[in-house]
């Protein structure tokens, strides 16, 4: 795996700490017709940019504005959150210029839009009632040394969790709460591994750093090319098969088809989603079901293989070798469709013992430290305003797809193959971001150099096969953006597994 030259989070030990000082003026100076008004790129859009390898003559397109008071932390997570959708904006502008031949367009990203969109499943109301976020066996727990977090979301991991522990099938919280406290951390953690099950120890801030953006083009194929395309659509014509669950690469996917892009879900037939899940990233795309691990019944797989056949883009969200058995290797699947770009996501980062473990958002700010750093004065562990690290990986995933698109189609033929991981997300947040100075005191107007924030500006309703839904904008904002999907989200894997 070739990484690029410079990662955030991963600078030599000769350099400088991040700073908050904004970009040189002679990084941006050759934009041509700068972002109006706002705040201009920061260090860590700037950092970000570079991983996608951006060009930074293109930073002086960029600029923020909006309230400033906005997903409050410990950790600079307002900062990650806006450059992950500023990266995300102004890799579709680049690729709209290419489509229409102009200029690139001006980026002015509103922090309040990137607020919202980041806490999009809190928004969600479906015909007024709004779901539930983490089950009663999900979330932080006491144990005889320290704290252990667990997900139990779905219902077979809640199953396992409880068979892990020795505990009855229809234990509850207050039965799980009492077995815990009695077990060493780690011991609980080990033994939901082993079960297939999701726990893990609260542990302190990690030194590991892991890679924000891992990158290496795959050939030199010829990719077909696109026609042109409004601002609005820049996507339109690419094919995205989508092979991810719950939050971070659904985002993705949500993004692309918020830009025209033809996204195609696929799950297996045997392990449920939420619909309150799917109705929140759902938006723009459709989703089917196909078995691809049944040698008795090929037919799903030729189904599969012909989609492959003439996809763009495959965005898989599945842990470390766990489609290796399907020939969904990278390597596998370069040798046999030269241009293909592939983008892959997983928990805890490509290499190292918990490489091939299950982990979601919750139980890696668990485990990289995120939640002893943000802990309350009693001890008890805490949690980021978002689920941030799934929010912004996505973005970021989508952002790399967009850049990777137009390097295809200018210059740089051949594959991609991309690889991102919430650990790598976390470790960028925990070590590459310069962190937030003091927030003046905020009034119901704002604090004094930016407006209130009310999330209702960036919330809509829209009807669909769930019902009425309630949900967030979109934060991409680039002149003539989309401020909205093209459709609702449809009942999960019940589309046709056929292309537009």
């Amino acid at each position: 795996m070739t990484e690029r030259p410079t990662f955030p989070g991963t600078r030599p030990t000769d350099q400088p700490a991040p700073t908050d000082q904004p970009v040189p003026a002679e990084q941006v100076a050759s934009a041509e017709q700068p972002a109006p008004g706002g705040e201009p790129a920061d260090r860590a859009t700037a950092d970000l940019w570079a991983a996608l390898g951006g060009s930074a003559d293109l930073l002086g397109r960029v600029s923020f504005h909006g309230p400033g008071d906005v997903l409050p932390s410990g950790l600079p997570v307002r900062r990650l959150a806006r450059a992950t959708v500023a990266a995300c904006s102004l890799a579709a502008a680049e690729l709209a210029a290419h489509r229409t031949g102009g200029p690139v367009p001006a980026v002015r990203v509103d922090q309040g839009a990137v607020a919202t969109a980041f806490v999009s499943e809190r928004h969600l109301t479906v015909d007024g009632r709004t779901p539930v976020s983490f089950a009663p066996h999900s979330g932080f727990w006491r144990t005889a040394d320290g704290w252990v977090r667990t997900h139990a979301n779905y219902p077979h991991h809640r199953a396992r969790l409880l068979a892990a522990l020795d505990l009855p099938a229809d234990a509850g919280p207050e039965e799980l709460a009492k077995l815990l406290g009695e077990l060493p951390a780690e011991q609980v953690q080990e033994r939901a591994f082993e079960a297939g099950a999701l726990a893990v120890a609260v542990a302190p801030v990690s030194a590991t750093v892991h890679p924000l953006v891992e990158s290496r083009v795959t050939g030199t194929a010829p990719v077909r090319p696109l026609g042109d395309a409004g601002p609005e659509r820049p996507a339109a014509g690419i094919r995205v098969l989508d092979l991810t669950r719950v939050i971070a690469g659904p985002v993705a996917t949500r993004t692309l088809a918020l830009l025209g892009a033809d996204v195609l879900r696929v799950d297996p037939p045997h392990l449920p989603e939420a619909d309150d899940a799917h109705a929140d990233t759902g938006f723009g795309k459709r989703s089917t079901r196909l078995d691809l691990a049944d040698p008795a019944d090929p037919a799903d797989r030729a189904v599969f293989d012909g989609l492959l056949a003439t996809a763009d883009v495959l965005v898989t969200g599945y842990r470390p070798g766990a489609l290796d058995a399907h020939g969904l290797t990278p390597d596998a699947l370069s040798a046999r469709h030269p241009g293909l770009i592939v983008a892959q996501l997983c928990a805890w980062g490509w290499t190292g013992p918990w490489a091939g473990r299950r982990g979601f958002d919750s139980l890696v700010q668990a485990g990289v430290g995120i939640a002893a750093h943000e802990a309350g004065p009693d001890g008890r562990p805490g949690v980021l305003p978002a689920q941030a690290l799934d929010h912004g990986t996505g973005y970021l995933v989508a952002a790399a797809v967009l850049r990777a698109l137009t390097e295809q189609r200018t210059g740089r033929p051949g594959g991609r193959h991309l690889r991102f991981s919430l650990a790598g997300t976390a470790s960028w947040l925990l070590h590459g971001i310069p962190p937030e100075a003091p927030a003046p005191a905020a009034s119901a107007e704002g604090t004094p150099d930016t407006e209130a924030y009310d999330p209702a500006r960036w919330l809509a309703e829209t009807d669909s096969a769930y019902g009425r839904l309630r949900h967030a904008l979109p934060p991409i904002a680039y002149t003539g953006a989309p401020t909205d999907w093209s459709r609702p989200p449809g009942r999960w894997g019940t589309d046709a597994p056929v292309w537009r």
